[in-house]
């Protein structure tokens, strides 16, 4: 028979070992995870050690720059201070910084200089150049003052002759022109007269210096193409002839053909023929634009009117009077051809104290509105440079 608890005791050996097995691993697994937690608080450490001295290195350089006192820029600083060579010293040795920054500054301001200097010669170039080829003053135009109000300046021909007139040599007399030479009158007072002059006195126009008449013998109507006898033709050659003045006169032409201006020339002829040996001065073609309205001509090509004038100047020159063209500088140096007409002497129409004509001529109508003894009204005034009647 057993004592009481002897069973129990000898069954509770297991148990006792198993919990001190638990109890050993209970505290190793205690002392692993200190462990852990240390290693992973030291770490931890590590990084916030590291990005605290980031901190304050940051914070020490941001003190450094306020308490340094301010750098400024310098020259040497530049970085395309390098496209430029370094010169060397005398002994050979590489300029220094200073010097080869004063070196390039220089060789900047020589190129600026250069530029500089080429501008303001291209500058001079340009405005010669327009001085050259301004035709104010180029010497080889001349201005025209056209029919319809507008100015041009027109190129000169150096192929037509020129006029070699010295008006220093004019004079004026009794509101007439004379030319003079060595004290002496060289050129012929003269005046042209038609219907629109009215009765002419022709002892006054010849007491009051006129040497000769331009008699208008007629003319065609601009826009009706007839041809007429002026209407104070035969009275007014008669009353110079009775006068002893010399005599030319002038055809008002709207010819617009060279069969139209043989008619006008042959008309002329047939005229004067009782006056031919009274005529002395030459037989004028006047063609000329009508002032406010259209004419006739108003189509006709610089060609056109070159080859109708030739037609009427041969045709007088071959009845044997001395041809003349007249005309305004618009007409004679835009509207018709000289280079085709030089054979011809011209009726130069300008009224100014000296005409800018640059081609020779033989007569000069300076005034359609002067006072002269024996004409009523404007006196249409002109002075001769050559003595028709002395050839």
């Amino acid at each position: 028979m057993k004592l009481p608890g002897e069973e129990e005791s000898g069954r509770g050996g297991l148990p006792v070992f198993y919990m001190v097995i638990a109890v050993a691993a209970f505290m190793l697994i205690m002392l692993l995870m200190i462990m852990k937690s240390n290693n992973e608080k030291k770490s931890g450490s590590d990084y916030i050690k590291e990005i605290q001295q980031q901190e304050e290195a940051a914070l020490q350089a941001e003190a450094q720059e306020l308490l340094e006192p301010e750098r400024k820029l310098r020259a040497e600083d530049l970085d395309f201070w390098d496209m430029y060579p370094v010169e060397e010293e005398e002994n050979g040795d590489e300029a220094s910084p200073s010097t080869a920054s004063s070196a390039a500054e220089k060789s900047i301001q020589s190129t600026f200089a250069e530029r500089a200097e080429k501008e303001r010669e291209e500058q001079q170039q340009k405005e010669q150049e327009e001085a050259l080829n301004d035709p104010s003053t180029d010497g080889k135009h001349t201005l025209v003052t056209n029919h319809d109000g507008t100015d041009e300046w027109v190129l000169i021909n150096p192929y037509l002759t020129k006029n070699n007139y010295d008006f220093t040599k004019m004079e004026e007399k009794a509101g007439l022109k004379r030319y003079m030479e060595n004290g002496k009158k060289i050129s012929f007072v003269g005046a042209d007269i038609s219907k629109q002059t009215g009765n002419v006195n022709f002892a006054s126009l010849k007491a009051a210096g006129v040497d000769y008449v331009m008699i208008r013998l007629g003319g065609r109507g601009y826009s009706t193409g007839q041809i007429t006898l002026d209407e104070n033709f035969k009275e007014n050659i008669e009353g110079a002839i009775a006068e002893g003045l010399d005599i030319g006169v002038y055809f008002y032409s709207q010819a617009i053909s060279q069969e139209e201006a043989n008619e006008e020339a042959n008309f002329v002829v047939q005229n004067l023929e009782p006056y031919r040996a009274h005529i002395k001065y030459p037989v004028a073609f006047d063609m000329e634009f009508v002032a406010n309205d259209e004419a006739r001509i108003d189509g006709l090509s610089r060609d056109d009117r070159t080859k109708i004038a030739t037609s009427f100047l041969e045709g007088v020159k071959v009845a044997g009077y001395v041809p003349m063209i007249y005309g305004d500088k618009e007409w004679l140096l835009k509207e018709i051809d000289l280079t085709k007409l030089q054979d011809y002497d011209v009726w130069l129409t300008q009224e100014s104290d000296i005409p800018d004509y640059p081609y020779q001529y033989a007569m000069w109508q300076y005034s359609t509105k002067g006072v002269l003894n024996g004409i009523k009204g404007d006196a249409n005034l002109n002075i001769c440079f050559i003595g028709y009647s002395q050839r």
